[in-house]
């Protein structure tokens, strides 16, 4: 980004998100720029840290759940990393397990720190 005759450059902050199919619908609606609100039992947006740990979420919930459409989907995107600092990262169980808790009602607000498009980088299938 140019300031005047200046370079500045943004640190951002790489993060996965596992999504089921209906939830990359709505993603590719957006152009892959911006992640859908939040349903109402779905009080925190949760992107994770790690791609092994989405893998897993994917690999493991989506492709189990209904309201996934039972396949799942491994999204990677950048996110300015001086909004991120103001979320603590939630351990919620192995070391690996790590993620931001976005709060539901601030999903315009983080979609807007979302520096590229968001990219599919895995799918897994539903298991037999």
């Amino acid at each position: 980004m140019f300031i005047g005759d200046e370079l500045m450059e943004i640190q951002t902050t790489t993060l996965y998100r596992p999504v089921g199919r209906k939830e990359l619908e709505l993603i590719a609606i957006s152009g892959f720029q911006a992640f859908p609100p939040r349903l109402e039992h779905q009080p925190i947006f949760y992107p994770v840290l790690t791609e092994e740990y989405a893998d897993f979420i994917a690999r493991e919930w989506n492709t189990k759940d209904e309201a996934s459409g039972f396949d799942g989907f491994v999204t990677r995107f950048s996110v300015k990393t001086d909004y991120l600092s103001q979320f603590d990262v939630q351990k919620v169980g192995s070391r690996e397990a790590l993620e931001y808790w976005i709060p539901a009602e601030r999903m315009d607000e983080f979609n807007a720190q979302i520096i590229g498009p968001i990219e599919v980088i895995r799918s897994f299938e539903k298991h037999p």
